[in-house]
């Protein structure tokens, strides 16, 4: 990754860097701030390689193995046989032995991990917000700072039990306008199972609110799942419900992959999952909020 120097690429690589590779026995190899980028020499570097069972299953959203002949990936591009996007909204990434490489740097481990496919893995990561009010009705602000306090819609991932955006993976074929909107009505409102009239009302709602949004991120994201191979990479969208009419009086139901939802106050000691908080203080500094 040309022109980023070592601090930033430290800061990028903590969640996926060093301690055992989430929900597995396998340890990553050591990978000290000053050996994170490929262009620095690392001879003694020699990560296992781990692909987690469910992935080798060949579950539809993930890739066979690159050495069975099933999968000719064109990398850095649309697979537009299979509706898969190859590209990484980084930039143009290296192929090592045939095989897609990190784009940030050394992770400390091979193969695929939990990730579903080789080189990005494309998210996209709904930031619903309202504003922090009293009971009647006054918008709230935090001392001794005088700013407005904003809150967030998040779901409480049911692997690793951390606070998250409500967002998930892009599947084939889907624009991730409509990723966005499926992902939050499947983990935030368990759209899932609602009626057929419970879907019509939100349908109506999220259609008002998710008519317009704000694009603060689109990259490579700190995922404790990333390995030297596969890697997560997301958009994340604010769509802010500035009267609190729309969402901001909707009642929550986690659901899908969450076991948890609710409105949180964004602040820096929120403690998230993967770049979440990144994210968060874009969102709250393009609204001029607390934080």
């Amino acid at each position: 990754m040309g022109g980023l120097n070592i601090e930033h690429l430290a800061k990028m690589h903590v969640k996926c860097r060093g301690g055992c590779y989430p929900r597995s026995n396998v340890d990553r190899f050591a990978v000290p701030d000053d050996k994170v980028s490929w262009d620095v020499p690392y001879p003694q570097y020699s990560p296992l390689e781990f692909t987690a069972e469910s992935v080798l299953a060949k579950p539809p959203w993930a890739d066979p193995e690159l050495n069975t002949g099933q999968l000719q990936p064109i990398w850095n591009d649309l697979d537009t046989t299979h509706g898969i996007d190859r590209r990484s909204h980084c930039h143009v990434y290296d192929v090592v032995n045939g095989r897609p490489r990190n784009p940030v740097g050394r992770t400390g481990l091979q193969g695929r991990g939990w990730l579903g496919r080789w080189g990005p893995n494309h998210a996209a990561d709904p930031i619903v917000t309202r504003w922090k009010r009293t009971v009647s009705g006054a918008i709230q602000m935090k001392q001794p700072s005088g700013l407005p306090i904003m809150q967030f819609i998040a779901v409480q991932r049911h692997d690793t039990k951390e606070w998250a955006i409500p967002g998930g993976m892009v599947d084939p074929n889907e624009r991730v306008t409509a990723t966005l909107k499926r992902e939050f009505g499947e983990e935030a409102l368990n759209s899932l199972q609602l009626s057929d009239s419970e879907k019509h009302h939100l349908e109506v709602v999220m259609e008002k609110l998710f008519n317009s949004g704000d694009e603060v991120y689109r990259g490579y994201v700190d995922d404790p799942r990333n390995t030297d191979n596969s890697w997560m990479e997301t958009v994340a969208v604010n769509f802010h419900d500035e009267s609190g009419d729309s969402l901001g009086r909707f009642q929550l139901h986690a659901g899908s992959d969450a076991i948890g939802v609710q409105w949180i106050d964004i602040s820096n000691t929120l403690c998230l999952y993967a770049s979440h908080l990144t994210f968060l203080k874009e969102v709250a500094k393009r609204h001029s909020a607390s934080w």
